[in-house]
């Protein structure tokens, strides 16, 4: 039987068929053709609106989260004369170079003389100065004993009103008073160095953030050396020398289960295990930060073990092959190029950790705090905690000192995520 074609190629004496038009040239198939890239050129589009509404939420959030907290890092003071020798404080001069030199000031009145001198120098009808311009009279006598045989001008932070009118709008008393100092040449603003240095109060005009902070940073650091370690060398375990069973199944379900538990949990483990069983003291850094290492241990495992994960066996069996031990080929090898997958995943959990405020709260470390913690076992509080409790404050002037706060704690994640990039991009290998 003579076949026309053997192997594709036309047998004697027969000549090669007319080409037909083939579908693919034909109208429908370049139809098909333009929907498919217009499909494309569609979700392009999506993509890159996407990208623009996710850059404009953003760029919102900044704006509106500048334009109410800017006014937090400004200070306004009124210049408020006193007349130190009528005023008759009963304080040596020797008394001001020790260390009880704040009692003694507190003692002989000098609140109350500020106060007189505020209501000689403005009137009742309008609170000018604020509660705590006495503590800046307080500083001033102390770095001047001279202060105390003259009469002097000091400037101390204006009161609420005072403040919101200078700045924006306020009542209209305010804003007369305000009128009527600006004439006088006795009322001008500056930076706020106070809510960068100082701790909570009861007045707005003399809260800062550095005890937040501090606490902040205390807790992080007892979160960082617990979590990360433990976290590193249980991925470790689990994916280099971890037999397969069923008990490491188990372990790999509950290590992920955890990784989605709310962290409220966290703090009611906390509150019972190292508030009502160790006994450790509350509303301290080294609680949250224990609580706050549990909460994302299983983020740092689940992330080490992608990263220890990813690192092709070739690399592996390279290092077995010119003689390294198993724990050699571990941490000579395939942890360091696993470093960058697990310092992301640490620096991020580290940032969810830093906002959280449910487990904070369960462990009771919400308290008025108006002195930076000194130790691990002091009393302190927390940036997100000191932002919700200024949040719940009824009066206006904590409104501004709420938004400024949230910019630092903004600062602060953008500052840990910026390091978590570097460190990707310093620590990274291409293979």
């Amino acid at each position: 039987m003579n076949s026309p074609l053997v192997a594709g190629v036309p047998a004697a004496g027969h000549e090669p068929a007319e080409r037909r038009p083939t579908d693919w040239n034909t109208q429908s198939m370049q139809r098909r053709i333009r929907r498919r890239y217009a499909a494309e050129r569609r979700f392009r589009l999506m993509g890159l609106l996407a990208v623009l509404l996710s850059a404009g939420f953003l760029a919102f959030l900044l704006v509106s989260m500048l334009t109410a907290g800017i006014g937090g890092f400004q200070r306004v003071q009124v210049a408020l004369p006193i007349d130190f020798p009528a005023a008759q404080l009963e304080v040596a001069p020797a008394q001001l170079a020790t260390a009880g030199a704040d009692l003694a000031l507190s003692g002989a009145g000098l609140e109350g003389v500020t106060g007189l001198a505020a209501v000689k120098a403005f009137g009742e009808d309008q609170p000018v100065i604020a509660e705590s311009a006495w503590l800046t009279v307080r500083d001033a006598i102390k770095a001047d004993p001279t202060l105390l045989t003259r009469r002097a001008a000091l400037y101390v932070p204006a009161a609420p009103g005072i403040e919101e009118a200078y700045k924006a709008t306020g009542e209209p008393a305010a804003e007369q008073m305000v009128q009527r100092l600006k004439a006088a040449g006795a009322i001008r603003s500056g930076f706020n160095w106070g809510f960068l240095t100082g701790a909570d109060s009861t007045d707005p005009t003399a809260v800062g953030i550095w005890g937040a902070l501090k606490g902040s940073l205390l807790t992080m650091a007892i979160t960082l050396l617990i979590a990360f370690p433990v976290g590193v060398l249980s991925a470790l375990y689990l994916e280099e020398y971890a037999p397969k069973n069923r008990w490491t199944d188990l372990i790999e379900v509950s290590i992920n289960n955890l990784a989605a538990v709310p962290s409220i949990i966290f703090g009611l483990l906390g509150l019972a295990l190292f508030l009502g069983t160790f006994n450790l003291p509350r509303s301290a850094p080294i609680v949250g930060g224990l609580t706050l290492a549990l909460m994302i241990m299983p983020v740092i495992v689940i992330a080490g073990r992608n990263a220890i994960k990813a690192v092709p066996p070739s690399i592996r069996d390279a290092a077995l092959g010119v003689g390294a031990s198993p724990v050699q080929v571990v941490f000579h090898h395939v942890l360091p190029l696993a470093l960058p997958g697990i310092l992301t995943g640490t620096i991020i959990g580290m940032a969810r950790a830093l906002g959280e405020t449910a487990p904070l709260l369960m462990i009771g470390m919400r308290a008025f705090i108006v002195q930076a913690p000194d130790g691990l076992n002091a009393p302190a509080t927390v940036l997100p905690v000191q932002i919700f409790l200024w949040s719940d404050q009824v009066s206006r002037g904590f409104i501004e000192k709420t938004s400024a706060a949230i910019l630092v704690l903004l600062a602060f994640l953008l500052a840990m995520n910026a390091f978590a990039i570097y460190l990707r991009n310093r620590f990274e290998t291409r293979w």
